[in-house]
């Protein structure tokens, strides 16, 4: 593949490693198309309800108006998110040279999102910390009780801002020796930025604020389909879930350890500069 989200099939003719059959059962070909609508899907039920209410607070007065930096964010995931289920669908509908052209564009979103993904840290940090600084003293503690709990979720967001291209670059190294592993990578990738939309599903049972686990657990919950899918059909665990796994773990003991621990809120207010 020559695509961020593409090249998800094995090639016409191909075998999968592992089962050592032809990767032509409908679910061989459409579980990947169901993992990206299933990912758009979590994504516009975390972010609408709660992009609404923000909207409301802005025009309301009761909030500053969104940085551009966040609305070139959400362009950005939004393309690539409507990029993979493209790419998914078109391999599964057998139109791969038509996948391959499409792909040219994940190229430019992949770079961008990660870069627009950093910027949109500090800004979204500064927007609170400046807020806190200039309200009435009676307003101050609710909005420095925000601003500690942004410096926990920087954890969370440098995690898939390291995790998102470290993933994919696996993915795009592998389109052309292993097919497997690129396509279960291009799943697993976006994946990681998933806990932005599950937190915000305020209806959900969560260990908000005192833990990330809940986020975590639910993302492994939502990947679930398709590991339940590959080892009934393959009968094993395919190496992808264990390169994912030996990737993602230090990172995420590394956001468990540090979370709402002084020395953490220290060094994030060390690195945003305040």
């Amino acid at each position: 593949m020559a695509t961020v989200a593409g090249g998800l099939s094995e090639g016409a003719g191909r075998r999968d490693l592992l089962s050592g059959t032809e990767r032509a059962h409908a679910l061989d070909r459409w579980i990947y198309v169901v993992m990206a609508g299933l990912f758009i899907v979590v994504t516009l039920i975390g972010f609408i309800p709660d992009s609404l209410g923000k909207i409301a607070a802005v025009q309301a007065g009761q909030r500053a108006p969104f940085p551009l930096v966040l609305h070139l964010h959400a362009v950005l995931m939004g393309s690539f998110l409507l990029l993979l289920f493209a790419q998914t669908a078109l391999v599964a509908t057998g139109r791969c040279e038509r996948h391959m052209q499409l792909g040219v564009a994940g190229m430019v979103l992949a770079p961008a999102l990660v870069i627009v993904g950093f910027l949109l840290v500090p800004v979204s940090y500064h927007g609170v910390w400046g807020a806190a600084q200039a309200a009435p003293p009676e307003a101050r503690p609710g909005l420095r009780q925000l601003a500690a709990m942004l410096e926990n979720i920087m954890l969370m967001q440098l995690r898939i801002g390291f995790l998102f291209p470290l993933l994919l670059g696996i993915g795009l190294w592998a389109r052309r020796r292993d097919a497997g592993l690129h396509k279960r990578m291009m799943i697993l990738a976006p994946a990681m930025a998933l806990p932005a939309a599950i937190d915000r599903m305020t209806w959900l049972p969560t260990t908000l604020p005192g833990s990330p686990l809940a986020s975590d657990l639910y993302t492994l919950l939502l990947l679930s389909p398709l590991f339940v899918w590959d080892v009934l059909r393959n009968r094993a665990v395919h190496p992808a879930w264990a390169i994912a796994a030996v990737i993602a773990l230090p990172f995420t003991l590394a956001v468990h350890v540090a979370w709402d621990t002084p020395w953490w809120h220290a060094a994030a207010r060390g690195l945003m500069g305040v």
